[in-house]
This record gives C-alpha cells, sequence and structure tokens, in this order.
C-alpha cells in the first residue's frame, strides 16, 4: 500500500510504493502507451484512453480520458529528465487546473526483492486541497500499476468503484 506525506507547507506531495518487480518491468509500465491505458484509471472514477509519449528530455507527452461523468479531460507535460530505469521528472498540466503547472518525479530504487517507487509532485503553493487531491490520487494510481505489475489487473478486470470518493 502506497504512503503518502504532504510538505508541511503543502507545496509538494511525496508518495511512495513497493511493487514486486524489477524496476526495468515499472519502468516500462510506467512509460509504453499501449500499457498506460490498460490500467491508469477505474470504472466508475475515470478511464485513460490515450497517452502520447514522446520520452526523451525535450519530449512532450499527453494523456486523455473520460470521467465517470462522461466528461473529457486531458493531462500533459514535458519531459525535463529521463534516465531508463531508475527516474523520470516532467511537468504537469491538467484540464481541471488550467493555467497551472506542476512537475512529478519519479525515482524508481532497485531493492532485493522489487522496486521502490517514489513520486515526488511540486507546485501546489497556496492550493492545500490541490495537493491532498493529487497525493490521494498517487496513491490509486501506484496500487492500479502494481495490481497491474504484479498480478496483471486491468481496468476491466478491476472492481468497478461504485461508491464515490471520500
Amino acid at each position: 500500500m502506497a504512503t503518502v506525506v504532504l510538505t508541511p507547507n503543502q507545496e509538494a506531495v511525496n508518495v511512495e510504493t513497493f511493487i514486486a518487480a524489477p524496476r526495468e518491468r515499472v519502468f516500462q509500465a510506467m512509460t509504453d502507451p499501449r500499457q498506460l491505458v490498460q490500467w491508469w484509471g477505474q470504472t466508475g472514477m475515470y478511464r485513460t484512453t490515450d497517452f502520447q509519449i514522446d520520452l526523451r528530455p525535450g519530449g512532450s507527452w499527453r494523456s486523455v480520458g473520460v470521467g465517470a461523468d462522461g466528461q473529457p479531460f486531458f493531462v500533459e507535460g514535458e519531459y525535463r529528465e529521463v534516465d531508463p530505469p531508475k527516474l523520470i521528472v516532467y511537468t504537469w498540466s491538467c484540464s481541471w487546473m488550467p493555467g497551472v503547472e506542476t512537475l512529478v518525479r519519479f525515482e524508481l530504487s532497485a531493492e532485493k526483492s522489487g522496486t521502490r517507487v517514489r513520486v515526488h509532485h511540486t507546485g501546489f503553493a497556496g492550493m492545500p486541497d490541490a495537493a491532498k487531491d493529487h497525493g490521494n490520487g498517487w496513491v490509486r494510481v501506484l496500487g492500479w500499476m502494481q495490481a497491474f505489475i504484479e498480478h496483471d489487473e486491468t481496468i476491466d478486470t478491476r472492481p468497478a468503484l461504485t461508491a464515490p470518493l471520500a
């Protein structure tokens, strides 16, 4: 289970989890558009339908999807650092927070029986609710990725969300 900690000033979110797989496999699940659309989302919440990725410093990325309410959304950005299979840093701009750009840093550390995944998401100064929401979101996303890698669970095989999130 992933853990989340907001910095005292609520400007950054730190999330960490362990996945029982080599970091090369984790990196692949995070960067292969065909795999991302299989696990990033949940019926009853939202479904990511497309990822476009140019995985290199300066390259762009974009994901699009549809919410449970049928409304489309997007998230996009630019890769700042890419060091397979241990580091990805990219900007994050989403349709539900127009005009706001944050920065996401994924660090993958090899451990004896798998990979320690750390997410550091910054840029939430003056937006404590957005920081909290993104922290909770990263916990869900890392859980979905873990279930996909460890158990081949996809959006279509994962139980649907039937109650609203608290």
